[in-house]
């Protein structure tokens, strides 16, 4: 009998130790919860005083503290680190506030998150400030961006849109009243389509009115007409929408003189013109010219553009501006364009000077991030601010299919635009049929 309830024994802990084995690689959030977070809690509660010695990141304490740790206490007198002020958990990591001693400013613990990271056995740790004096260190115990998969509370609301997940497990949102225009830069095959899919799928459960830029013949966008206010395929007629869309917003600058006011939120809700998106697929189509005579086209084209990127915020026009490249070599008015686009979103590119042209002159460190992007992670990018901060961030996989599916569904809250009228796209592309093999020819290839 007690041979049989070792056996049992043995038995049962094998399968315990298999099944967190198994948890470890397909359900990490199980296993981070149950193994991950008591190991790393500990160790952080066990070596937080010497580990933030070892990285620099204490001070002396002031003259009468250490008077009475000599005197009255009779201890040693050591270096103070930040206070540790809360601690809690969640499905993907720790959250750590500190109190920072006098000395210490955030910069300085996000400079040791790197040896932070190690030091506590975690996957990243990244640095916020909270407010003035405290900054919370946010540990992520395992790989949140191998297999992304959204909150359920992550949905689409007033003009804010999540499309992407941070590899702290903190949902990237696309939030159009702060961050009003955009540059999206990534090479073949990185995700970038993924990205303006999912940003798609977002703005169309929004009373927003869409307009799509796509030279490519529409390849890109094509699926998504039902939704869409308005679609031009060539850089001839993305030059006469732009001019409506220019003629639109001085209407809608009258229009704020009229009730004395300066921005578009302000405006009572029964005037208050429908807010625009403008997608643009790729952004080099608009800037290439194939004769010397297309230059003055292109150059009114990409004027109009800056002059939206500049004044259109107001009037509830934004830009979403995507491309594989930007820079100065595209052509008169690209970086005084790319100056306006204040959100940055890069996936892996071809070569350093492209991350420096969307990273470089907001969040030079990001460029290193960028070139690190592996070719085998497509949807992961890193996205920036004019805030000097950024973010690694991965885009759920979402296929054309979904989200062209979502445009039908929510076709009914396409605005009524006249203005946009001639621009108003038909129906959607469809792609022709594979013509079939026939049976004698399928037979003499198999032979």
């Amino acid at each position: 009998m007690s041979d049989l309830v070792t056996w049992v024994e043995v038995g049962g802990l094998a399968a315990g130790a298999g099944g967190l084995g198994y948890a470890k690689y397909r359900a990490p959030r199980v296993y981070w919860s149950l193994v991950g977070l008591p190991l790393t809690w500990g160790r952080f509660t066990w070596t937080y005083r010497n580990t933030m010695e070892v990285c620099g990141l204490t001070v002396q304490p002031s003259g009468f503290r250490a008077f009475v740790k000599r005197n009255l206490a009779r201890s040693e007198v050591r270096p103070m680190p930040p206070k540790v002020r809360r601690v809690r958990s969640t499905s993907t990591g720790l959250r750590v506030t500190l109190r920072l001693p006098a000395g210490l400013e955030p910069a300085d613990i996000a400079a040791s998150s790197e040896r932070l990271r190690h030091a506590w056995g975690v996957r990243s740790v990244a640095v916020a400030e909270t407010k003035p004096g405290y900054v919370e260190l946010r540990m992520t115990g395992y790989d949140v961006l191998a297999r992304v998969k959204m909150p359920r509370t992550a949905r689409p609301r007033d003009l804010v849109v999540p499309v992407a997940l941070r590899e702290d497990g903190t949902v990237f949102e696309r939030d159009y009243r702060k961050v009003p225009m955009a540059l999206t830069l990534g090479a073949n095959g990185s995700g970038k389509s993924m990205y303006q899919r999912n940003l798609i799928k977002g703005l169309a459960q929004l009373p927003v009115g869409l307009i799509g830029i796509d030279c490519k013949r529409g390849v890109e966008q094509g699926r998504y007409a039902p939704r869409l206010s308005a679609l031009v395929t060539s850089p001839e007629d993305a030059g006469r929408l732009i001019d409506a869309l220019i003629a639109e917003m001085e209407e809608r600058f009258d229009l704020l003189a009229l009730y004395g006011v300066s921005d578009l939120w302000e405006l009572p809700d029964q005037v208050r013109p429908v807010p625009l998106i403008v997608l643009i697929d790729e952004i080099a189509e608009l800037f290439f010219v194939t004769s010397k005579k297309d230059e003055p086209a292109r150059d009114r084209t990409v004027m109009q553009l800056v002059r939206l990127g500049q004044m259109a915020r107001a009037i509830g026009i934004y830009l979403e501006v995507c491309g594989q490249r930007f820079g100065s070599d595209l052509g008169r008015g690209a970086t005084a364009l790319r100056a306006q686009l204040t959100g940055r979103v890069v996936h892996r590119v071809n070569d350093k000077q492209t991350a420096e042209m969307g990273l470089g002159d907001i969040a030079p460190d990001a460029v290193f991030a960028v070139t690190a992007i592996a070719p085998d992670r497509p949807g992961v990018a890193v996205a920036g601010d004019t805030s000097g901060g950024w973010s690694r961030i991965r885009t759920p996989e979402t296929t054309p299919d979904e989200a062209a599916a979502t445009c039908r569904e929510f076709a009914h809250l396409t605005p009524d635009l006249p203005f946009l009228a001639p621009f108003r796209p038909v129906g959607q592309i469809t792609v022709p049929p594979m013509p079939t093999v026939p049976p004698l020819v399928r037979q003499s290839a198999g032979e």
